[in-house]
């Protein structure tokens, strides 16, 4: 059984027809507050730590939307909704 992910508008679809997009880190750092350090651990540095955490996926092959789906790294399975809060950013 490969990984599914729940699609808002066309249901529970394999992975195969999603595209990664990116672990959700919340917003960009903007203006003259941000250094080049922040700007650049926002884009390119990765917690990966094991457990939910939450992710954006491209719809491709599909209705073409972003979606956000909250993933337990250890299984690759999607939590389901009653432990979405396990996977809120600190």
């Amino acid at each position: 059984m490969s990984f599914m992910i729940t699609c808002p508008i066309c249901g529970a679809r394999s992975i195969h027809e999603f595209r990664f997009g990116a672990e959700d880190r919340g917003e960009r750092p903007f203006g003259d507050q941000a250094s080049a350090a922040e700007l650049y651990a926002h884009v390119h540095e990765r917690t990966n730590l094991p457990g939910p955490q939450k992710e954006l996926w491209f719809h491709r092959d599909g209705c073409e939307t972003w979606v956000e789906v909250c993933r337990d790294t250890r299984t690759d399975l999607e939590v389901p909704p009653v432990q979405e809060d396990a996977c809120k950013r600190d």
